[in-house]
Formats: C-alpha cells, structure tokens, sequence
C-alpha cells in the first residue's frame, strides 16, 4: 500500500503517452492539419520524460510525495491544455502542452515510485521495479480500447479531459499512499553542477547510459513502424489490431519478467546480455525471412519484450554498481538517454524507409550491427560495486555514527 500500489496508480496513467497513435489523427482533424505536422508532440513528450527525470531525480529523493503531486499537476494539465490547443486550433499549443509540459509530469512521475519500491523490496528490486515499470507498459493495454470507445461516441476532447480527471484521481491517491520505510534514513548530500559531470564522465555509467540508449533507440525504430511492418507482410488490417496487444502484452512481460528473473543474477548486467542477444538473433531471422509472417510478429514480441526489459532492469543495475543512496538522481540522469533515443528512433526508420526507399531488412541489419555494439559494451562493464565520490556527501557521512554507517 506504501509502494506498489502507488506505483501502480502513478505508472498506469502516464504510460498511456503510448497511445499517441490513437489520439493523433483525431487531434489533427480537429485542429485542422496533417498528422506530420502534430507527429513531433510525441517526440517532445519522450525527450522532455527524459530531460526531467535527468535533472529531478533530486527533488524526488528529497520528497516523493510533492515529487508525485508535482508530476500530477505537470501530467493531467498537460492534457487540459491540449484540449484548450484543439479548441484554439493551435499546433504550437499542442507541443508545448501535450510534448513539454505532460512530458515534465512524465518524467517526475516515473521515477517517483522506483527508490520507494527498492527500499520496501530490500531482497527483490528486480520484482519491485517490475511491478512498477511493468504499470508504464500495461497502461496501453488498458486505456487503448477506452480510447477508441470514448472517442467513437463522443469526440477526442472528451477522451482527453476523461483521461485527465483520471489522472488526477489516481495520481494524487498515489501521492497520499507513497511512503518510504520508517527506518530509512535520506542522506542530506548536496548536489552541485559538478557533480552532475562527475557522473556522466564516469566510465561505468557511460557504457550502461549507451546501452540503454541504443536497445531503446532500435526498440522505438520497430515500435513506431510496427503497422507498417505488418501491412508489408500481408497482415490483415482486422488482425494487426490484435499484433498491437500482442506485442504491448510482451512488452509488460519483459518489463516484469526480466526484473524479476535479475533477482536470481549475481551480475544485473547478466539480463542485458540475454535481451540483446535475442535481439540480435530475431533481427538476423528478419533479414533472412523477413517475408515471413511467423518470423516477423516473433521478431515483434521478442523486442517488444527485451524493450521493456531494458527499462525495469535499469534501476538494479545501476544499484548494483553505485548504491542505493542516490539511485533515483543517477537513474534519473541515465533515463537522459530515452530523451534522445525518442527523437532518434522514428528518425532511423524514417531514414532508410521513407527517406532512402529502402526494403525492410536494410532496416534489419542497421539494428543488428547496432544491437551486436550494445552487447559488447555490456561485456566491458565492469563486475564490481562502483563508488562516485562527492565532497559533500563525505562530509555528511563522516558525521554518521560508525556503527549506521557500516
């Protein structure tokens, strides 16, 4: 009740920013323009998600309660305001609102719950960290058909303010559920803009922050194409609504099932091992039978799956390197690399699909070679605990008495 259902409330309702591609040609149509014109909201909301967890990951440790209600406030005003854009027929409206602004509530929001959840989970943070990302994924599960429904009988505006009273609702409940555990003690360590560089100079976080980058970097270049694909084997439109909840049901899975499985692993960066190899392995399968359908929709799921994986086994991993003290500023400054890969992704596919003219297994190979370089990097991270010195932090715990400290 302290940490896995506000998890839950929190994660299950910014998660629906994947259902974009419900909402935008209904946004566009109202506002009165193309779909490309509006397509970079999403980009926005992915790279601001990034950008500020990167730099609230201290607010966070030091309150996750406002932490929450912050996240609220920036996440379901972000949808009123892109009702206001639709009415005001306003596409830099619809940026600011639905790409800046929701993608600040998104960013606080999902780091909020994940040094809570690690903290009650003591001996399984793979579990607690997959209970609350595998909320991010499921989310789509759950307000996709809502959408549709909401939006066919009455209009998109309303779908959204619903969405937004939701939100609300279920946000601010989780902000007066979350609770650390009693008997943990928050450092008081100070952070300064020096020691945001010393940690993105640090050679061990380098390698994890490019890894995570390129599985989320390819995962999104086959997500955001995933109909397309379909259609290009012959998959019949009334079925490719079932491939989305196919492959949206794996992405859960590998979010809840590799950060549990990571538990049982001496080494976290073990998992990433085992998700990017089988990338490796279906990409290859693509551009051999790329023809095919079986191949194609196992091609889907199974990076569907290592895409989510890479995500809840982010914060164990990470932990197991640097400590729990100041994971959800280290965590926050390493999902960075999902701003970037957000406006990457879409950008690759779009590159040697539409761009180019090129068939679907130059694709293929393109994520291979890329997925083959994240499998060798995780190779030179190292095995050991990783300490990050800071010269505040020092002086706060020498103050400690020796007996909390040990």
């Amino acid at each position: 009740m302290r940490a896995a259902v506000p998890a839950l409330l929190i994660h299950a309702c910014i998660g629906s920013v994947y259902c974009w591609s419900l909402l935008k040609g209904d946004i566009a149509t109202e506002v009165g323009c193309s779909v490309k014109e509006i397509e970079f909201a999403f980009s926005l909301a992915i790279f601001f998600l990034g950008m500020s967890a990167a730099f609230g990951g201290r607010f966070v440790e030091k309150n996750v309660t406002a932490a929450s209600v912050v996240s609220c406030l920036c996440f379901s005003t972000g949808l009123l305001l892109t009702v206001f854009s639709i009415y005001s027929k306003s596409v830099l409206g619809i940026m600011l609102s639905y790409g800046c602004l929701m993608g600040i509530g998104l960013g606080i929001g999902y780091l909020s719950p994940v040094k809570t959840l690690m903290l009650w989970f003591k001996e399984h943070k793979g579990l607690a960290t997959g209970i609350a990302i595998s909320g991010f994924g499921l989310s789509k599960v759950i307000f996709s058909p809502y959408i549709e429904w909401c939006t066919a009988k009455y209009d998109i505006s309303t779908t959204l303010v619903s969405m937004s009273v939701i939100s609300i609702f279920s946000m601010l409940t989780a902000a007066w559920l979350i609770k650390k555990p009693a008997d943990w003690v928050e450092p008081k360590v100070k952070w300064k803009l020096k020691d945001y560089w010393q940690v993105h100079k640090n050679g061990t976080f380098l390698k994890i922050w490019f890894v995570f980058y390129i599985n989320i970097t390819c995962g999104l270049a086959l997500i955001a194409f995933e109909k397309n694909i379909a259609q290009t084997v012959g998959i019949a439109a009334v079925m490719i609504g079932l491939l989305s909840s196919l492959t949206a049901f794996f992405n859960t899975a590998g979010r809840f099932g590799y950060s549990t499985v990571s538990d049982y692993t001496e080494n976290k960066q073990t998992i990433y091992k085992i998700l990017l190899s089988s990338s490796v392995l279906v990409m290859l399968l693509g551009v051999a039978f790329g023809s095919s359908v079986a191949i194609v929709v196992v091609m889907l799921c199974v990076i569907n799956a290592g895409y989510g994986g890479g995500f809840s086994t982010l914060p164990t991993l990470l932990q197991s390197k640097f400590g729990m003290e100041k994971i959800s500023t280290i965590h926050g400054l390493a999902l960075s690399a999902w701003a970037w890969a957000g406006l990457s992704g879409n950008q690759l596919s779009n590159l040697i699909i539409n761009q180019w003219q090129k068939p679907y297994e130059y694709l293929y190979v393109v994520l291979a070679v890329l997925y083959l370089i994240a499998l060798a990097l995780t190779f030179a991270i190292p095995k050991n605990k990783e300490a990050i010195d800071y010269e505040e932090e020092q002086q706060e715990f020498s103050k400690l008495d020796p007996s909390f400290i040990e």
